[in-house]
């Protein structure tokens, strides 16, 4: 009795796990839309920085319903990807047209690609493109600092700071800088621009600006142009808060206890 009744538990066990492999299968291969790429993965090898690379994914409609692509993203603006149709019938193919713009970039990159779909068993599918950017000497702009909080200063007071540039690429930089009031020196003497700097260096310029006659917050920002080809234009932004002299009298008075 007692082995009867544990060969029935087994027989349920059995069923039971034929059944859930059947389920399983049918829900892998039931009827409905199916994507297949030809490809996920497009390696451009090695290229030059500013190509632009263009690759087209073919993909088929493996099931037996009509394939939507609902709406295709990409992780950079870079990356633009176009499309041939948006509804696939069953047995037919479709394009997607993926262009790569690499300028501004170097070393080894990859970027992605997500194609969103009515495939109930694949809702989203990646696509890699990756590429090695080579970049060929060029100057290259860096500042110690891209801001300056000037702090507190009298209405009248000319204004005054210091920024330091820099030429960390392999060939000579040229820099003009502009703003409708401010002059620019180097080691006293006014800039005649454009600036060079060789490959390695730095200039520290001294930025004036004239007093702003008002009172209250300012924001200012200084023009940097260069043949950078990666970065051709900087802005060096100023912020400061001008008061008048009895505001600055009325400051020390009130915190005279602390400054002592």
């Amino acid at each position: 009795m007692r082995k009867h009744f544990s060969a029935k538990i087994l027989m349920s066990f059995v069923l039971m796990f034929v059944f859930l492999l059947c389920s399983t299968t049918l829900v892998f291969t039931g009827k409905g839309p199916k994507i297949r790429l030809d490809k996920d993965k497009m390696d451009f090898g090695k290229v030059k920085q500013g190509k632009v690379l263009t690759h087209v994914f073919k993909f088929v409609n493996e099931g037996d319903e009509t394939l939507t692509i609902d709406r295709v993203r990409t992780t950079c603006g870079c990356t633009a990807v176009l499309v041939s149709k948006k509804e696939i019938p069953p047995g037919k193919e479709g394009e997607l047209k993926v262009t790569f713009n690499t300028r501004g970039y170097a070393g080894k990159l990859s970027k992605y690609i997500y194609v969103d779909s009515n495939d109930p068993t694949q809702k989203s599918k990646q696509i890699t493109v990756s590429a090695e950017i080579e970049v060929p000497p060029q100057p290259k702009i860096a500042l110690d600092r891209y801001s300056q909080d000037l702090g507190l200063f009298l209405e009248d007071e000319e204004v005054r700071t210091q920024a330091k540039i820099k030429n960390i690429g392999e060939l000579e930089l040229e820099v003009s800088c502009s703003h409708k009031d401010a002059s620019f020196y180097a080691d006293g003497k006014k800039v005649s621009f454009p600036l060079k700097i060789r490959a390695g260096r730095e200039a520290d310029i001294e930025i004036r600006m004239p007093p702003r006659n008002r009172k209250g917050m300012i924001r200012e920002y200084i023009l940097m142009k260069s043949n950078d080809p990666q970065r051709p234009t900087l802005s060096f932004y100023l912020s400061g808060y001008i008061i008048s002299k009895q505001q600055l009298k009325e400051l020390f008075a009130r915190y005279k206890d602390i400054l002592n």
